[in-house]
């Protein structure tokens, strides 16, 4: 009885297998895929203002930059130029810096530290670590083009300003056990004045601070700050984080397991 019953079911099984292979009646083509979704804007029954129009048009230049889709750029479009002072003196930016340190820290929280010493985080300095808001803000936020000269000479005053959740994540992350260190575009020659504005800041300890020598002169920050990593590496360090303004911190090879993008819609280094 159970071998009849077994074979009824094979039958079963493929008669319903034979009507399922079946032509089907024929579908038209026009439901053969979906149609496609098209994103379509309402239009405001009032005409938007020049003035909301430009912030728009410059929040979106902003995202734009800060996603590194813009081709590189020398200076901040002129009608962007009160925008981008009330964003870097304003909440936004000071809320977006925050951002970036909370979740840094939420990840550096979540790296096991080894204990061999040798479980590292890289940091920028300049608007990673130290503002230059109180140089920008006599040289229109950007609108100029960059003088390097008059921009050593602020360095060289070493009082720049720490940006304080960057402060405040340096110190957590430095508690955690993680190995700190500073790579900067800045010249040798500013070696004992950054030192001196980072302890001013708050900056108080690090590993090793890593600075322009006389055979980085020329070469593109990508390419000096890829190298600089990749000699990290070679000393048998793991980067796990590695935090930036620019994208040029943080790109090439050599890269850190996660890398944080700190907002500055104020100038580009490529």
């Amino acid at each position: 009885m159970k071998f009849v019953a077994i074979l009824s079911l094979i039958a079963l099984f493929l008669s319903s297998h034979v009507s399922l292979s079946t032509p089907l009646d024929p579908i038209e083509p026009s439901h053969l895929l979906p149609r496609p979704l098209i994103l379509q804007y309402t239009s405001s029954i009032e005409e938007p203002s020049d003035s909301t129009l430009n912030q728009l048009r410059c929040d979106s230049w902003r995202f734009a930059g800060e996603a590194n889709n813009l081709a590189p750029w020398r200076v901040v479009p002129t009608e962007c130029g009160p925008y981008v002072r009330d964003y870097v003196t304003g909440l936004a930016y000071r809320f977006d810096l925050e951002m970036v340190a909370r979740e840094s820290l939420n990840y550096a929280r979540t790296v096991e530290i080894k204990g061999d010493g040798m479980d590292a985080w890289i940091f920028d300095i300049d608007e990673t670590l130290l503002s230059n808001l109180p140089y920008y803000t006599s040289h229109g936020y950007g609108l100029e083009l960059f003088n390097a000269h008059e921009f050593d000479i602020w360095v060289e005053k070493a009082i720049a300003p720490a940006i304080e959740s960057s402060l405040i994540l340096y110190e957590e992350v430095r508690a955690l056990g993680f190995k700190i260190f500073f790579l900067t575009g800045r010249s040798e020659a500013h070696m004992n004045v950054t030192i001196e504005n980072l302890k001013r800041a708050g900056f108080l300890h690090w590993d090793k601070l890593i600075l322009r020598g006389p055979n980085d002169k020329g070469k593109t920050a990508t390419a000096y700050k890829s190298e600089k990593r990749r000699e990290i590496e070679e000393e048998g360090y793991r980067i796990h984080g590695n935090s930036g303004d620019q994208w040029s911190d943080l790109l090439g090879y050599s890269v850190s397991s996660r890398s944080f993008k700190l907002p500055n819609p104020m100038y580009f280094i490529p």
